[in-house]
């Protein structure tokens, strides 16, 4: 089962490095992984989506724990949370084709960022179900570049002291 970790770091370098490495050295694959800064520029976010069963995600928690830049680990897989991944998607699009490219862009509530002699850059932020929708949807005029984020997640709800 694939298990959502937010992971709040200070933002030095090197965390990533220590982080990944943590996953490399116990065998676990990340499926995706997406860090940025906070409100707080002293602490940045990870969103690392791992597949495992409960036991992995207990040792991962734990040892993610254990490191000195880590400041929060929460599995929120269970809990209800608001998730975007962003693709960009260089896709053919002769003259011929560009209406009905621009036609599925328009359902998806995607953007065209570029525009190219005989293609076409296209950008949707969406769930991983939207996402892996328009890239579909793209293959038959025929994907040259696909760029993806990764999940970002964030718990919903009220998120403060009083909670």
């Amino acid at each position: 089962m694939k298990h959502t970790l937010s992971v709040l770091v200070e933002n030095k370098p090197g965390v990533l490095t220590r982080v990944a490495g943590l996953f490399a050295r116990r065998g676990y694959n990340i499926d995706s992984l997406a860090v940025g800064m906070t409100e707080n520029p002293a602490i940045s976010r990870m969103t690392i989506v791992v597949d495992g069963d409960e036991y992995v995600i207990q040792q991962v928690t734990k040892q993610l724990d254990k490191l000195i830049d880590v400041i929060q680990v929460l599995d929120i897989t269970s809990e209800q949370y608001v998730e975007r991944e962003l693709i960009l998607i260089r896709v053919n699009a002769s003259p011929s084709v560009r209406g009905e490219i621009m036609q599925i862009v328009d359902i998806f509530r995607a953007r065209i960022v570029d525009i190219g002699k005989d293609s076409l850059i296209i950008e949707a932020t969406g769930d991983l179900g939207k996402i892996n929708a328009i890239e579909s949807s793209m293959k038959p005029f025929g994907i040259m570049e696909v760029v993806r984020t990764g999940k970002v997640a964030m718990v919903r709800g009220p998120k403060n002291d009083n909670e």
